[in-house]
């Protein structure tokens, strides 16, 4: 019989090394991956370090920095000693450092070379040691001070309790206001063990990391979990962009990865769609439902090929993946997942299998959480979804009432989210409630639906739907390069046509929207938005600023 752990970081990790120590744990791509035993030794030495800068359990530990395996070691040796990770995202801006550094009172930050102007000019009371991730190097004016020795071991002993406080989160939401989830060792970990009923994760797999390991989806289930059950996992060291990507697929050949709806749905209408659309003859075969079957299964294992050929679980998640792409995903027979999660929920709530997949759901629940729809409308069986579990954070810090207004006295966590169940407890989200607009006549509008009509459209890029003055109104974001190559003749006559050209391709795309889209829904007007929209870590428009 299996011996029971504890679920806490140092009891897991600690299981994966006496049983695969001699194995592959983590590497940048094209470099030698790092054993289990040889990461092991190094948390060792860098809890050594950090207990001769006066480190102690419950201090807060900062970590600035682009994925790579020092990462994971700094967020690994903070945890196991007691201590708690702060981790922040590579794009928070300077004042958003700032704040967060100031409000969670971190005193130590690991960071990356790449990443110190942004801290050049902050001022935070409670810092007192800058650690560089590359090679943990002090960053002070004096020669002076502890020196990491990978060799090294601590001179205490560290009791974690699975209730300790592991890290703090804070959320770059769609709604603007910054808050400080507060996730125990439990938390993290009974995610990263009962996740495996939507995917069993061995020593076997290749990871390959390519979202933020500061953002929960990333933290738990790309790095935890997988080195908790002897996976390899690879770091691109850069943006994923598809110079870096596509060699790095190749080379590790991934088993497993997890990514946002937005690197596939690009994939879908940069590369994919294209094919199907830019001669009549196939446009026209590629309209015929079986033959279109046919046609995406070919490209499904194109798709499989550039992603090295081995994969067989690409996880979805941090957004709604919009309804047509997924139908390609469907019919190429492409091995993805869909799951859905808040970072207050560390972050897994409900799952699917590969291949049991149902249009437009995540899933049921996983093992070990209960979700309930509370006070579902009679006729759509539509309400907000709650969730309970031992994923569901102790709170936000520092914020007992808010914490309180979204955590009932039972336990449930109020999500935001609107959804009803399907057959088998499959679970439909309709979208954030914050988001639905009502219309005139009382009825709910959901924008997450029309932006997913709108971005189907071959020369939109991403859009948003607001409601200004009592009007619905698209802001779309354009390509404008393909315009301008598809209408070059008019354009170079001058400014005065290219204007006209505009407005007729945003009338045209008006009446696109309205004719797929619920009476209720139809919108008045299309306003180019110039520039990208901002984004979340994973990828969702931060509504906030355009509202």
């Amino acid at each position: 019989m299996e011996q029971v752990y504890q679920l806490t970081l140092p009891a897991l990790f600690g299981r994966a090394v006496g049983k695969f120590g001699s194995y592959n744990a983590m590497a940048l791509v094209g470099e030698k991956p790092l054993t289990y035993t040889e990461v092991n030794r190094q948390i060792n030495g860098l809890m050594r370090f950090l207990e001769d800068l006066g480190i102690l359990p419950g201090d807060k530990v900062a970590i600035l920095s682009a994925n790579l395996p020092n990462w994971g070691i700094a967020y690994f040796a903070t945890t196991f000693m007691g201590a708690v990770a702060v981790p922040l995202l590579p794009d928070f801006l300077p004042s958003e450092i700032e704040n967060i550094l100031n409000h969670s009172e971190a005193k130590a930050l690991f960071i990356s070379e790449k990443l110190n102007p942004k801290i050049k000019d902050i001022e935070v009371t409670s810092l007192k040691y800058l650690i560089k991730v590359e090679d943990f190097s002090l960053v002070s004016e004096l020669d002076e001070g502890p020196v990491y020795d990978a060799g090294s071991v601590c001179t205490k002993t560290y009791q974690v309790e699975e209730d300790d406080l592991a890290a703090i989160i804070y959320t770059s939401g769609t709604t603007g206001n910054s808050k400080g989830v507060m996730l125990s060792h439990k938390n993290i970990c009974f995610t990263a063990e009962n996740a495996q009923c939507v995917r069993n994760v061995h020593e076997k797999d290749r990871f390959l990391s390519i979202l933020p390991m500061s953002h929960t989806y990333e933290n738990t289930l790309g790095f935890v979990m997988p080195l908790t059950k002897g996976t390899c996992v690879y770091y691109l060291g850069k943006q994923p962009t598809p110079s870096v990507l596509l060699p790095a697929l190749l080379e590790v050949k991934p088993t497993m990865m997890f990514a946002v709806p937005l690197i596939i749905e690009k994939i879908y209408r940069n590369k994919i769609l294209p094919a199907f659309t830019k001669k009549w003859p196939v446009r026209q075969l590629y309209k015929v439902p079986f033959i279109r079957k046919k046609l995406n299964r070919m490209a499904g294992k194109k798709l499989m090929q550039t992603f090295g050929d081995e994969i067989n679980f690409f996880g979805i998640g941090g957004a709604k993946l919009d309804k047509k792409v997924e139908q390609f995903l469907i019919e190429a027979k492409f091995p993805y997942s869909i799951g859905y999660g808040l970072t207050e929920t560390a972050p897994l709530l409900a799952g699917m299998k590969v291949f049991e997949s149902r249009l437009q759901s995540t899933g049921p629940a996983i093992t070990g959480v209960e979700l309930k729809i509370n006070n579902p409308d009679p006729k759509t069986g539509e309400g907000e979804i709650w969730a309970r579990g031992a994923n569901v954070m102790k709170g936000y810090y520092k914020e007992p009432e808010i914490t309180s207004e979204v955590i009932t006295p039972e336990g449930w966590f109020k999500t935001g989210d609107l959804g009803a169940f399907g057959k088998d407890n499959y679970l439909y989200i309709r979208g954030r409630l914050k988001n639905i607009i009502i219309g005139a006549s009382g009825e709910n509008i959901y924008p997450e639906e029309i932006e997913s009509v709108i971005n189907n459209y071959p020369d939109v890029l991403e859009s948003l739907v607001v409601h200004q003055k009592g009007r619905l109104v698209a802001l779309v974001h354009l390509n404008m390069e393909e315009l301008q190559s598809k209408y070059s003749e008019l354009i170079e006559n001058g400014s005065q046509q290219a204007e006209q050209k505009l407005n007729e391709v945003l009338k045209e795309l008006q009446h696109y929207i309205n004719q797929n889209v619920n009476k209720f829904s139809q919108v008045q007007a299309v306003l180019v938005q110039p520039e990208p929209f901002e984004k979340t870590a994973t990828q969702k428009i931060k509504r906030f600023l355009y509202n």
